[in-house]
């Protein structure tokens, strides 16, 4: 018999009391169990995803078994909305956004879906009531490495705001099964270590095993005339691959819109040959199974080898291919004309990596679809749309013709054919122009003959956007010159930006409620509204308290740094923050220099009254980059010499906090004080760490290059500390000759440091250690590091300055807050929707 007193039973007499029969109460309590986001909804669907999911019980239940049960109860909640979701974009004639991106680096789920669907507070009250802690247990989750850096970044926060924004879309790309590396210092070197991140299972995936797609690579091509007296293409691979959906919902912020990611996994057509395996060829058996599965197993292998290079462009291929036969099969399901497809779908293409489509879409409307020539590339060229992410020419993708021809031999004819055609035409328009003709030539001559990626997606999309205002400018004057001037109108720009949900609600807490008790939760989703705290910049009180919460978490992040690397840093001083994909342009050995040049002003004069530092260094060194790991250990070494010198006295400090990624990231960003973006200008596309930074309160000094120019104009120059060459300085200094060795010989501060350097002076005396590295500096100084040194320390010594003033420094940090509403991601994908995809939001509505 059912006691009065439990919850099921009250719900069950109200109902009672509304009049409804028994079936109806039935059907409402059933559905409140699964999907009901009370308290005592949340713990029976906790407790029996613990018993009936896991097979658990309380007292022999594991962490992971607990974090498990409750993100089922999370994705069930969710389900019901995407399903709505799903139905209601097949329901109607709605173009659907199509986002192809090699990654998307999406963080730990299961706390962001708690935001979203608003029970972060029941959730944590059912956990605790269950005699665990809700932190506890989002401290377990393992993110999905998905990701190298900003790219993949920028595509989660762009699939956060497409769902938040209504916007009906799918997300594409691969399911890793190891993901970025994790990063270890060890004597200071980075080591990289397997990223497992699906070792204890995901819970938040759906496995769509009914969703698969086969994919050839290499073989040969037949050519034939049909009866119809139609010339015809038959590919005949070597390999064939099955693509496996794998389906992950991604949940808007207060709305029941829930967009899905579908990434593919590489897996052999059967599992084994039998007949091979039972004659006695075990290996044999299976090696086309490894073959297979090679393809979808490691993000972004290392491409020096050729091997690294064949894989790579599988990568690529494979998921490309089974993202559109997917959008296809969508879009003839619903019964609609192949001609319309471009209707249907827009798909935008997240840098050259999946360029490939371009040539893919071409093979299926002419080899599948048995379309002409015409009709089929106009259809391409209505739905493509191509992002460009990088100003530097050796990142713009260039595939070796040979290499390419043995992977994707019938792409390589399409390729020929398309270049064919398009030359006829430029050379028409440009005739006599060798120089231009070949820039916009699909194909590369040189020593050996190469496929430009950037070119095809230029040719075969009707738009094309950088991703800062100056980026876009840059890409016109520079690596899209000639495509600009034959195709102005297919260009804008489009500023990157950032979901305030993940990378302020989520990761600050405090200041979230700090802001919210000021100017009400309607920024969240409208980030221009913050504009509502410039009333109070001037505020004492208020400004004691935005300063203690940036203590609090600059406690909380000391605590962490002393647990992880057993470094004691002073709460009280300046958090100097630099934290980014550790490469040459971005300049972290700029920053290193200036440690230097503080120690040894310390050295110089131990009683000297300085503004205490701690400078703290995070990022990922591509496995190949040299370099990039010689300046890691550079960092390292002079945190070693600096944060042991009892001369210094804990006014300076070296921090790499290592493995960075978005988990390090939320734990970073909201204890800066100041915001490293010191890139070369003209270098960084747009960055959207510097947005972040800024978001949570961190005051940056950078160089005009990326989204820093229209960070600037937007918190005012009063609030940002600016040096260094801007980007025309920086191609003049390059066009009348630049001698880094007489930066060396005229500035003896940096005399003193790379001499430090360069006599083994952080390196035990061994003069090896960092030889790569000076020489590159004093003698070929791509990034004019020594030409912006003394600019830079000019910089720095007037941050130190005005942190000296509390309370000026307060001001600036609210003011910089409150004039960050353009970098939302929200207000990028409404740019996108209203001037590229011509897209409208969908709202969708649950039944009761």
């Amino acid at each position: 018999m059912m006691k009065k007193n439990n919850p099921i039973s009250k719900v069950k007499s109200k109902l009672q009391e509304k009049g409804l029969d028994k079936q109806e109460i039935q059907n409402i309590l059933i559905e409140d169990a699964r999907t009901g986001l009370s308290v005592e909804a949340l713990k029976r669907a906790i407790s029996n995803n613990l018993f009936y999911v896991q097979g658990k019980f309380p007292e022999i239940a594991t962490r992971n078994d607990y974090y498990m049960a409750v993100s089922y109860a999370v994705r069930d909640r969710i389900l019901k909305r995407w399903v709505a979701s799903v139905k209601q974009y097949l329901d109607g004639k709605h173009r659907v956004v199509s986002y192809l991106s090699a990654e998307y680096l999406l963080g730990p789920h299961l706390a962001n879906n708690l935001i979203n669907l608003g029970i972060y507070k029941e959730t944590g009250q059912a956990v605790k009531e269950l005699g665990k802690e809700l932190e506890w247990l989002i401290d377990k989750e393992i993110e999905p490495g998905l990701g190298n850096g900003g790219l993949g970044r920028l595509a989660a926060c762009y699939m956060d705001s497409l769902a938040t924004l209504e916007v009906p879309a799918i997300g594409y790309g691969i399911r890793y099964q190891f993901g970025i590396f994790e990063q270890d210092i060890r004597d200071g070197w980075q080591v990289e270590d397997t990223d497992n991140w699906l070792r204890r299972g995901n819970p938040w995936e759906i496995e769509r095993r009914e969703l698969n797609y086969e994919v050839k690579f290499g073989g040969h091509v037949q050519h034939y005339t049909d009866n119809n007296g139609k010339f015809c293409s038959n590919w005949i691979p070597d390999l064939v691959v099955k693509g496996v959906a794998y389906d992950t919902p991604i949940l808007g912020y207060d709305v029941n819109t829930t967009n899905t990611l579908r990434l593919w996994k590489s897996e052999a057509p059967k599992s084994f040959d039998f007949q091979l395996f039972n004659a006695g060829g075990y290996n044999d058996a299976v090696r086309q199974k490894i073959v297979c599965e090679n393809i979808s197993k490691v993000l972004y292998p290392n491409d020096e080898q050729e091997e690294g290079k064949i894989l790579r462009l599988q990568q690529q291929y494979f998921f490309v291919s089974c993202s559109l036969q997917d959008m296809l099969g969508i879009h003839l399901r619903q019964g609609d004309k192949i001609q319309d497809f471009y209707k249907k779908f827009v798909v935008q293409l997240n840098d050259t990596h999946p360029a490939i489509g371009v040539a893919e879409l071409m093979r299926l409307l002419l080899d599948k679809y048995q379309l002409e020539w015409e009709e089929a590339w106009d259809i391409t060229t209505k739905t493509f749309a191509y992002t460009n992410h990088t100003l530097l020419p050796e990142a713009l993708e260039k595939w070796d013709l040979e290499l390419f021809g043995r992977v994707l031999p019938r792409h390589l004819e399409l390729i020929y054919e398309i270049n064919r055609r398009f030359m006829d035409k430029v050379t028409v328009k440009f005739y006599g122009d060798h120089h231009k003709i070949a820039s916009l030539s699909l194909i590369g001559e040189g020593p050996k003959k190469y496929i430009k990626m950037a070119n095809l997606a230029s040719l075969g999309s009707f738009a094309i956007n950088g991703v800062a205002a100056l980026h876009t400018e840059l890409l016109k004057k520079t690596v899209l010159k000639d495509w600009y001037e034959l195709s102005p109108e297919k260009f804008s720009n489009k500023t990157n930006g950032v979901t305030p949900r993940r990378w302020m609600v989520l990761s600050n807490p405090e200041l979230t409620a700090l802001i919210s008790d000021k100017i009400g939760e309607g920024w969240i989703k409208n980030l221009d509204e913050l504009r509502g705290l410039e009333k109070f910049a001037q505020d004492q009180d208020f400004q004691k308290a935005w300063m203690d919460v940036k203590h609090q978490q600059k406690v909380s992040l000391s605590k962490k740094i002393l647990q992880r690397l057993r470094l004691r840093v002073d709460a009280d001083s300046l958090f100097d923050v630099h934290v980014k994909r550790m490469h040459e342009y971005k300049r972290q050995v700029l920053n290193a220099l200036h440690v230097i040049t503080l120690y040894n002003r310390i050295k110089h004069n131990p009683d000297i009254d300085m503004v205490p530092r701690t400078v703290i260094f995070a990022g990922k060194a591509a496995p190949g980059y040299k370099m990039a790991k010689q300046i890691i250990k550079l960092i390292t070494s002079i945190g070693e010499i600096v944060n042991n010198d009892p001369d210094v006295r804990d006014r300076l400090k070296v921090v790499f906090y290592p493995n960075y990624n978005v988990t390090n990231a939320q734990k970073i960003y909201p204890a800066a004080d100041l915001s490293e973006q010191i890139s070369t200008a003209g270098k960084e596309a747009s960055g959207t760490g510097n947005m972040k930074l800024s978001l949570n309160g961190a005051l940056t000094i950078g160089t005009l290059d990326g989204a820093n120019v229209e960070i600037r104009e937007c918190v005012g120059e009063e609030n940002f500390f600016l040096f260094g060459l801007n980007a025309d300085e920086v191609e003049e200094v390059r066009v009348n000759g630049y001698d880094p060795y007489s930066y060396y010989n005229d500035n003896p501060d940096l005399k003193l440091a790379l001499d430090q350097i360069n006599d083994g002076y952080f390196s035990h005396l061994n003069t090896d250690t960092f030889k790569t590295l000076v020489r590159s500096l004093m003698f070929d100084d791509q990034y004019l590091v020594l030409a912006d040194y003394q600019s830079y320390i000019d910089a720095q010594d007037k941050v130190a300055e005005t942190f000296r003033d509390k309370s000026k420094w307060a001001e600036m940090s609210i003011l910089n807050v409150a004039r960050m509403g353009k970098f939302s991601s929200d207000r990028s994908i409404k740019d996108y929707c209203d001037e590229i995809w011509k897209v409208k939001p969908v709202p969708v509505k649950l039944k009761n």
